[in-house]
């Protein structure tokens, strides 16, 4: 069953790329993360303050790690995600955001101080040469600058996953002292998102509001299903299945939502698939379990429901 919840997260997780694309013709990245996340950060507190008003009762330290998750996970990842998207493929920068278990390792080793061994590192290694491939497809983007062969784009989302796997790598931290996923998604998404509006303000175009005229409607549609849709369900389930699995595993079976991401932006914007993402999160699956069974021998992931 935890399993089947790891494929439903990143199955619904992927659609929002497409969701991200469709938005960003209505408005500016930074103001739409503000709005998303602050909005939806105020809806999972408001639920709280009324069906478990004894979950604000933080010390001040745990409030402040929060807000430090928020500025993370929240405010970097979105941005850079959302930037991004704007020049790349929705299958694209799906892929490219799930480089995260490299970096996943690197953060669980620090926090949790989580070992390495032969089979876990061939499985890396074997997801590794998956995603060579994916960075010689054609970025779509329009902008002239790049690192070798990689567009600042391609580097915006990289930074995205860097920032998302040390944000949940600290929600990793924070659950473990017993605060809920909603509580802690609740309070870093209201601080990340507020920063976001502030920061909009300062360089969008407030006239009164950063929406394209005459695509208001849209835009509250797409907001409100990326509300619900992604920061609320996505965030917590999350939450919930750090309970049982690693964040290494968690954003190394992220992996999988290309193909799903293919899809989405199939039917959605009209993206036809390529053989390249599929040919590649294949490979990528492959090492995905090799790790899968390395972290099962060494004890990371349970078995049972806590």
């Amino acid at each position: 069953m935890a399993l089947f919840l790891v494929f439903l997260l990143y199955g619904v997780w992927s659609s929002c790329f497409s969701l991200g694309k469709l938005a960003l013709d209505c408005c500016p990245p930074v103001f739409l993360t503000g709005i998303r996340m602050f909005l939806a950060g105020v809806i999972l507190l408001a639920f709280l303050m009324f069906k478990k008003p004894n979950s604000f009762k933080l010390p001040l330290k745990y409030y402040a790690a929060l807000c430090v998750l928020g500025f993370f996970s929240v405010y970097l990842t979105n941005i850079c995600e959302y930037w991004g998207l704007q020049h790349l493929s929705a299958a694209k920068t799906c892929f490219i955001y799930s480089l995260s278990p490299f970096f996943s390792l690197l953060f669980s080793y620090l926090h949790f101080k989580e070992k390495l061994n032969l089979k876990k590192c061939f499985g890396l290694f074997v997801g590794f040469l998956g995603f060579i491939p994916v960075l010689k497809m054609q970025s779509g983007a329009s902008l002239t600058s790049s690192f070798f062969s990689i567009s600042l784009a391609d580097l915006a989302i990289v930074g995205a996953a860097v920032f998302s796997v040390y944000g949940w790598v600290l929600l990793r931290v924070m659950l473990k002292h017993d605060i809920s996923p909603l509580m802690a998604n609740g309070i870093s998404m209201t601080f990340g998102g507020f920063v976001a509006l502030v920061h909009s303000f300062f360089i969008d175009s407030w006239n009164p509001w950063p929406v394209a005229e005459g695509k208001a409607q849209p835009f509250l549609i797409g907001l409100a299903i990326t509300i619900f849709v992604y920061s609320i369900f996505c965030y917590n389930l999350y939450g919930y299945l750090l309970k049982r699995f690693t964040a290494t595993f968690l954003s190394f079976a992220g992996l999988l939502s290309p193909i799903f991401a293919s899809f989405n932006a199939w039917l959605i914007l009209k993206e036809p698939p390529s053989p390249v993402i599929f040919l590649a999160t294949g490979i990528v699956s492959l090492g995905l379990f090799f790790v899968y069974q390395a972290e099962l021998k060494q004890g990371y992931i349970r078995i049972k429901q806590p």
